[in-house]
């Protein structure tokens, strides 16, 4: 067992793209995934998971059907499974996102904007 801590600064720094999470811990069968966002997301949901959205620096918007809730840096939201949402952030935004390991971060929405899983840094 390595016994270091993780930073999540040092880890924003070794990427750049957007809306291109990468994977920075395993908890069970849990990631924890670091994003950096910048411009609107698709709409997509993920029907057997919720997830989280932690907002480490600048403004996060997720957008409902039905509303919308803005998170600043060190808020969170947990959108329930099956709930459709579309993410955005006027300027980049970094944020941490927890969810099962394999979740594709579009749903079943395929688009330009889904990323690759299992992507360390």
């Amino acid at each position: 067992m390595k016994f270091e801590s993780i930073n999540f600064q040092d880890k924003y720094t070794k990427f750049s793209e957007h809306w291109s999470p990468r994977v920075i811990a395993e908890m069970n069968d849990y990631q924890f995934k670091l994003v950096k966002v910048e411009g609107e997301f698709v709409w997509h949901d993920h029907p057997d998971t919720d997830e989280v959205f932690i907002v480490m620096e600048g403004v996060l918007n997720i957008e409902f059907r039905d509303g919308m809730v803005t998170l600043n840096a060190g808020e969170m939201f947990v959108i329930p499974k099956g709930v459709e949402h579309k993410p955005s952030s006027i300027t980049e935004c970094k944020i941490m996102i927890v969810e099962p390991k394999g979740v594709v971060n579009t749903g079943d929405e395929s688009s330009e904007l889904t990323a690759e899983n299992d992507v360390w840094v």
